[in-house]
């Protein structure tokens, strides 16, 4: 195994389970608003339509076709359009709603706390995120794990996204790190892991889902207690 020195984790889908803390935001939002009552849309079919346009719009964003405040209300804009409905005053609540709720959940995936306790004591740790920069603070402290991270990298305060390998090589300038020593943690396959090895980086792919795929990575991992057989 290499020497490393840096290790560089992602924030959302890696560490902070964001499908499960979304998830259960947009159940209370449903039920506050009363989507259901008003427009006869179950809760699940919802979040569903949710999670497509979410999923979409989110690649626009990286890709600088939208801003980040027309993603956070196309999203619920799309959603409701995808049933026939047209009403942005609630979709706005829903945006709004939902930006001051989610960060404040904290669910992690399993191993999450042990794995960054064991690891930070051999390890200088880093998050690189392409997450809104507000949001992804409130994400840490909520639940508790900015105090395992020496440099917070977000794309906004970069001023480049990920897979875009200026965003690594910003975050390895910010670190005093050279990428030889380096290694990104991650569950994108293009945003993680093709974007690190772009920029000189070796990877871990997180896949707790298994799903298949032909990309060439460094390390592969299903659980992040896993990571106990590579460091």
């Amino acid at each position: 195994m290499k020497n490393y020195r840096h290790l560089f984790f992602d924030l959302d889908l890696t560490l902070w389970d964001f499908e499960k803390n979304s998830s259960e935001t947009l159940q209370e939002l449903h039920a506050e608003l009363c989507v259901q009552g008003k427009y006869n849309i179950a809760s699940h079919d919802f979040i569903s339509a949710y999670q497509y346009y979410n999923d979409i719009l989110w690649d626009q964003y990286r890709l600088g076709i939208i801003t980040k405040e027309g993603l956070r209300v196309q999203r619920f804009q799309q959603a409701l359009m995808h049933f026939g409905i047209e009403d942005n005053l609630l979709a706005t609540e829903m945006g709004d709603g939902y930006i001051a709720r989610s960060p404040m959940k904290t669910h992690l995936f399993p191993y999450t706390i042990e794995i960054l306790e064991y690891l930070n004591s051999k390890y200088t740790l880093h998050i690189i995120t392409n997450g809104f920069h507000e949001v992804q603070f409130i994400k840490l402290d909520n639940s508790g794990l900015r105090k395992y991270f020496k440099n917070i990298i977000t794309s906004e305060s970069s001023g480049f996204k990920k897979p875009d390998k200026r965003i690594f090589h910003h975050s390895l300038y910010r670190a005093k790190a050279k990428s030889k020593q380096s290694i990104m943690i991650g569950d994108h396959l293009e945003v993680d892991i093709v974007g690190a090895r772009n920029a000189g980086l070796d990877q871990i792919y997180f896949n707790p889902k298994k799903i298949a795929h032909k990309e060439m990575v460094t390390y592969e991992i299903d659980c992040l207690s896993r990571l106990k057989d590579i460091f």
